[in-house]
């Protein structure tokens, strides 16, 4: 008896591997990864997908995973499809079934191995802080607002430039974290103040966990003449992770790009994708340091 048309078994979907160079404000989420009692950017991206290409299981895996309110400007992610869209339309695709809180800003084929994770050579972040007597509400979301004295970024970039290398960071991991040791290789520093904004970049193979806030924290108390340039870098070295007590809020921070031994996506997708901000006038707040001459609290006679 010869089979129907219907009854043929359908042909197999080719599997292709995509890469996506996905942005978003975090804010509003509990960081990439996905959780049961809060919303992600991973659980959103996986729902868009899975509209979209209903053949298989969606499986996303991200470069890095951002923590609850930490942003991203150019996070990498990919993902198996088996769907007819073409890789160039995926992009806008997910971005018509996404908030507006995340934007894919570009789409790839890549090889069926290539890893969003593994295959990374490095990931930069970015921290802003806004050094200001006066806030400013524009800026809030985005930046970390230290108003009580004026930081010196001086010393502050003196503290970061020493950390370039290979390392062992245990004093910038919060608890919790999964990994097996915590040496990582800083490849890149910079920190540059533009009147009342200090931007700060720290480039590396790889992040601890909770490390870039931890640090910033530690800076700001550099920066604050609270922690001396010889103690900071005793912390540190040392690994004495029990004085290491503040971490710098997440809004600040931002998951500048991720690079990989061969370009992935257009540079202007991924390179620099999160605006420097600018002010034209300056309002800082008074020195941190008393003016020389006047005793400290601590010197000061009782009564």
């Amino acid at each position: 008896m010869r089979q129907s048309p219907d009854s043929q078994p359908s042909p197999a979907l080719e599997v292709q591997r995509i890469a996506l160079c996905l942005q978003y404000d975090g804010s509003a989420f509990c960081g990439w990864q996905r959780q049961d009692n809060a919303p992600s950017v991973q659980e959103r991206l996986d729902q868009a997908i899975a509209e979209l290409d209903p053949h298989r299981p969606v499986h996303t895996v991200a470069a890095g995973r951002t923590d609850t309110g930490v942003h991203a400007a150019a996070q990498v992610v990919h993902f198996d499809a088996a769907g007819p869209i073409p890789p160039q339309r995926w992009a806008k695709a997910l971005n018509g079934r996404l908030p507006s809180t995340i934007r894919v800003r570009a789409a790839a084929a890549v090889a069926p191995d290539w890893h969003a994770c593994y295959g990374a050579s490095y990931r930069r972040y970015r921290y802003t802080l806004y050094n200001s007597r006066t806030p400013n509400l524009f800026l809030a979301p985005w930046s970390w607002h230290r108003y009580n004295c004026l930081l010196d970024d001086q010393t502050m970039a003196t503290a970061l430039g020493e950390l370039v290398g290979e390392h062992d960071f245990s004093a910038f991991q919060k608890a919790g974290s999964r990994r097996s040791h915590a040496r990582t290789t800083v490849q890149e520093v910079s920190l540059v103040r533009h009147g009342d904004l200090i931007t700060t970049e720290i480039q590396a193979s790889g992040f601890l966990y909770g490390m870039v806030r931890l640090l910033m924290g530690q800076l700001v108390s550099v920066g604050e003449g609270r922690l001396g340039l010889d103690a900071f870098r005793e912390r540190w070295q040392q690994q004495r992770r029990q004085e290491v007590k503040e971490a710098a809020p997440p809004q600040g921070l931002c998951l500048l790009r991720v690079g990989y031994p061969q370009a992935v996506f257009p540079e202007a997708a991924w390179y620099d994708c999160q605006p420097r901000y600018q002010l034209d006038f300056a309002d800082p707040p008074t020195s941190c340091k008393p003016p020389e001459g006047l005793p400290t609290l601590a010197s000061r006679a009782p009564g």
